[in-house]
């Protein structure tokens, strides 16, 4: 071999040598295998399974709930790697699509695999919203492509309005970690898209705090709900967390609003088209597949259907799906905020009034407190209160009209500069309590009393005498609930309006549709548990439900008229009907012990007695939902400080703990020994023994 030959290869040989050297010291061997370990893990995601979800969540809870409300948390990373917290987010993502709840233990390697892909693209900032093309997680119910798409069945993915199952999931992951950032920076004035709190607790709330108000100002935020400036969202959320991958993700999101508001436009073009192909489509009958989840039952449909028309909007901002409630109460927040320094500031107390003299939590919030001098002058105190349901919000006022006039200018204000959306009067209308002011399908209106008021006189005689009060009566609106009827073809006409059979339940049993609209009514009677009309809206609601059976039964069974259909299946249509043909058909109760049918149950609330009567308990002035008092008292039994305060607090009462005793009873047992406890045993039979000999 040539010298020039040997020079050439002796760089490879050197780079060979101290590969190997490398390769062979302890040092590298280390490292390389601490790098196989992490490749085997990256690539096996059963060993990132190692806590329990719920507690990682209720972690986070405890965490944020005992930190000050101002508090911005900078990094939320670490639970957005959380693989748990993924797995956790796919199992109720699955449980939305499919109806069930998927164990832990059935998720197979191929999914995990796939979810690990998904939250390591979403880390790394290469998620995309609503990447029909290419998804990194399917979802449980599509199946594996064995043939390439046609080009119009790929048109008609992209351009279906469904979103990506792993958009789910993201926004699954993301709820269940700012949900509790923002929980305790939310005010208590709001109650929509939040848990512990419904509709039911703002008519509540309006009960036994808005007694005594003169002006209404109810207002309408819904443009807000609709569309939103992703920079006031932005600016909102930074105040709670500056994690700047979560941060970019939501923003992300929230620009997929303006193709979103494309693709709308682009459809009410073509309105025409799609009325015509839903006609098409409802001529065939679309069978489900088995793992297609089934649709609500008619009584839920019918009952949200029922909906008022201020929770009857949820926003969804962009790709942000099931995200959205909560970035529009964190927007909404800053309004509620502004509101409660507002009600602070306008408060003007007056000693001749007979509530509300001294602080703004002053006076009884029962609903049964008459106030028995008028509402206006000004002698009274200046009060004012707020409440807000999704964009929808009412303010009571307690005082004269301009108050309310200057107090719509500011709202204006408030909303053009934070919210850069113009309002009119339309939607800021102020109303006399006498006039009934409508919210959630109820109606707040103010009724005079006269009962008789019993006081001791001068000289120590009794007086009684006729006064005169207000109180306030929240009842539900009857008119209201005839539109939802007659919107549903269930009624027609508006002054007597008449039931209509109902149609959609044709092909189901007698037993079947009478269960179904009990359901409904069971709800009907829930949602207006708390109005003063409860027996009257229930009583009418259950009127048409059984009227339109009846007309239906008489129309599948041939009967001709409802009176036919009573005599046979009584008023509440509890017997079994059957067609006058089929004579030779056996009796209901031997099929019923047999097993082939089912029991018929009657239609509920068939007489007004039964029907139950408004709930009047009264309501905390300061609620808070339970999860929120288990939270705070969890967060004081952690604090050691608490023990020291309540040692305190016992020792100055000159109580005795049981702690105490126990110990006192130990320290004898140690002192004195066993004897001094069986010589008091002793006694204390003897002096039994005695006692009973004398009693005989």
């Amino acid at each position: 071999m040539s010298f020039r030959k040997i020079v050439e290869h002796l760089p490879l040989r050197r780079s060979t040598l101290s590969s190997f050297h490398l390769f062979t010291s302890p040092l590298s061997t280390h490292s390389l295998q601490q790098q196989q370990q992490q490749q085997q893990q990256q690539q096996d995601p059963h060993t990132l399974m190692k806590q329990d979800p719920i507690q990682i969540c209720s972690s986070l809870w405890v965490k944020t709930f005992s930190s000050p409300k101002t508090t911005s948390f900078p990094n939320l990373t670490g639970f957005l790697s959380n693989f748990d917290l993924w797995l956790f987010a796919y199992q109720r993502s699955c449980a939305h699509a499919t109806g069930t709840f998927p164990p832990r233990n059935a998720v197979h390697a191929p999914l995990l695999r796939d979810l690990l892909s998904l939250r390591n693209a979403v880390l790394r900032a290469r998620f995309i919203w609503n990447d029909k093309t290419n998804p990194l997680l399917r979802a449980p119910n599509d199946t594996a492509l064995s043939k390439p798409l046609s080009k119009r069945k790929l048109q008609n993915i992209l351009q279906s309005s469904e979103p990506c199952f792993q958009d789910r999931v993201v926004q699954e992951v993301l709820l269940m970690i700012l949900e509790p950032v923002f929980e305790p920076r939310f005010s208590p004035k709001s109650h929509a898209f939040r848990p512990g709190r419904n509709a039911h607790t703002v008519i509540r709330t309006i009960r036994s705090n808005f007694a005594g108000y003169l002006w209404f100002l109810k207002g309408d935020l819904s443009e807000i709900l609709d569309r939103v400036d992703p920079n006031v969202v932005m600016n909102s959320l930074e105040k709670g967390t500056r994690d700047k991958k979560i941060l970019g993700l939501i923003k992300s999101a929230l620009e997929g609003q303006k193709l979103r508001e494309r693709d709308v436009s682009h459809k009410d073009d073509n309105s025409e088209e799609l009325r015509r192909l839903k006609k098409r489509r409802a001529t065939k009958k679309r069978i489900l597949n088995e793992n297609e989840p089934k649709p609500d039952p008619y009584w839920l449909r019918t009952f949200f259907s029922f909906a008022p028309e201020e929770a009857a909007k949820v926003p969804c901002y962009g790709h942000c799906g099931i995200l959205s409630p909560l970035l529009a109460n964190v927007c909404l927040d800053e309004l509620d905020h502004w509101m409660e320094d507002l009600i602070v500031e306008f408060f003007r107390p007056c000693e001749s009034d007979s509530i509300w003299k001294y602080s703004i939590d002053d006076g009884c919030h029962n609903p049964a407190w008459p106030e028995f001098v008028p509402s206006s002058g000004r002698e009274k105190t200046r009060k004012m209160d707020y409440v807000r349901y999704g964009g929808h919000f009412l303010i009571g006022i307690r005082g004269p009209r301009e108050d309310a006039v200057e107090l719509r200018k500011k709202i204006v204000a408030f909303c053009e500069s934070e919210f850069r959306v113009r309002l009119d009067n339309s939607k800021l209308e102020i109303e006399h309590v006498t006039r009934g002011i409508q919210f959630l399908d109820h109606v707040i209106c103010r009724r005079v009393i006269h009962p008789t008021l019993r006081y001791t006189g001068s000289g120590g005689n009794i007086v009684s005498e006729k006064g005169v009060g207000t109180l306030l009566s929240v009842t539900a609106c009857l008119q209201q609930c005839i539109r939802q009827f007659r919107r549903l073809q269930l009624v027609k006409g508006d002054k007597d309006p008449e039931p209509l059979p109902c149609t959609p339940m044709l092909y189901s049993g007698q037993a079947h549709t009478n269960s179904q609209m009990n359901k409904f009514l069971e709800t009907m009677a829930d949602w207006y548990r708390y109005a003063d009309n409860r027996k009257k809206v229930v009583g009418f609601c259950a009127y048409v439900v059984r009227s339109s059976l009846a007309k239906l039964y008489a129309a599948r069974y041939r009967l001709k008229s409802r009176a036919k259909v009573y005599g046979i299946a009584s008023r509440n249509l509890s017997r079994p009907l059957r067609e006058s043909s089929n004579s030779s058909a056996p009796e209901y109760s031997d099929l019923l012990r047999m097993g082939l049918v089912d029991a018929i149950e009657g239609v509920q609330f068939s007489h007004m007695s039964l029907i139950p009567s408004c709930d009047y308990s009264p309501f905390p002035r300061n609620w808070i939902p339970d999860h929120e008092r288990v939270l705070h008292e969890y967060i004081k039994l952690e604090n050691p400080k608490f023990f020291c305060e309540l040692l305190r607090s016992v020792k100055k009462k000159g109580l005795t703990l049981p702690q105490d005793e126990i110990s006192q009873m130990v320290w004898d047992y140690k002192t004195l020994g066993v004897r001094y406890f069986q010589s008091n045993r002793d006694k204390d039979i003897k002096s039994d023994l005695k006692e009973i000999s004398e009693k005989t």
